[in-house]
């Protein structure tokens, strides 16, 4: 296979996947591990994608994917998660839920709970459960997005007459140090006010969140009080919550 195939397929595939392994490229384009630290070495020098110990990733950008494009990223592990969290939700719940695609494939898999009560600043996850007639949704003022998203001062000031169960927690980043990172400084005002009315955090994110950059820092992965994900975490964050009180789940195919 000539170089200039090979730099479009790890291109594409870093694209696709966000974060992909040397050993994955050696496999899939059958090659040497020499040669694809070469590949990856000139790709990242021209700014195409970001090296990693092991891979490469997504490189950095300060814009967040159009909504079109994240929703088609991992629906299959986003759906996986989003019933893993559905399983620990019980019935007459009270939750907010949060912009997001991986926030939306949660409120998706509670079709079947009862008489659950949400306050969302997501459209999309309010016309999922507006299908259940015992589920009282309510949504948050403030400035529409193109991606159904809602934020502002008045959301902001809507979320903090609230006091809820849960809040489903969606981000843009993890860095290995346990930030918890966003896009948009507006957004993160909005997450924040979830945060300090839920009495309990559950962060929702698949696995490509954690080998990107964003701007703006929501906080640490500490104050969340449950983590779902559908890979084994960067091993700096495993050290990093070993002695913490973050429950974290792995929503893999088992």
């Amino acid at each position: 296979m000539k170089q200039s195939i090979r730099h479009k397929k790890i291109i594409e595939l870093v694209n696709q996947s966000g974060y992909v392994s040397t050993e994955e490229l050696v496999a899939i384009l059958n090659v040497s591990s020499q040669t694809i630290r070469r590949d990856l070495n000139e790709l990242a020098e021209n700014n195409l994608i970001r090296r990693h110990h092991g891979g490469a990733a997504s490189p950095s950008n300060t814009e967040n994917s159009d909504y079109s494009e994240r929703k088609q990223f991992f629906s299959e592990q986003k759906s996986r998660i989003g019933k893993k969290v559905a399983d620990m939700i019980p019935n007459g719940a009270s939750l907010f839920i949060d912009i997001g695609t991986t926030p939306e494939a949660v409120a998706y898999s509670l079709l079947n709970h009862k008489d659950l009560r949400v306050v969302t600043n997501n459209l999309n996850a309010a016309h999922i459960l507006l299908q259940k007639d015992d589920c009282q949704v309510t949504i948050a003022g403030g400035e529409l997005r193109a991606d159904g998203g809602i934020i502002g001062e008045a959301t902001v000031n809507f979320i903090n007459q609230f006091r809820l169960d849960y809040c489903i927690l969606g981000i843009s980043a993890v860095e290995s140090d346990g930030s918890m990172m966003d896009y948009d400084y507006h957004e993160v005002q909005v997450k924040r006010a979830l945060m300090r009315n839920a009495r309990n955090i559950v962060l929702v994110t698949d696995h490509s969140k954690f080998t990107r950059n964003a701007i703006v820092r929501l906080g640490d992965i500490k104050e969340v009080n449950y983590l779902f994900t559908d890979r084994p975490l960067p091993l700096e964050l495993q050290h990093y919550l070993s002695h913490s009180d973050v429950a974290v789940y792995i929503c893999n195919e088992q």
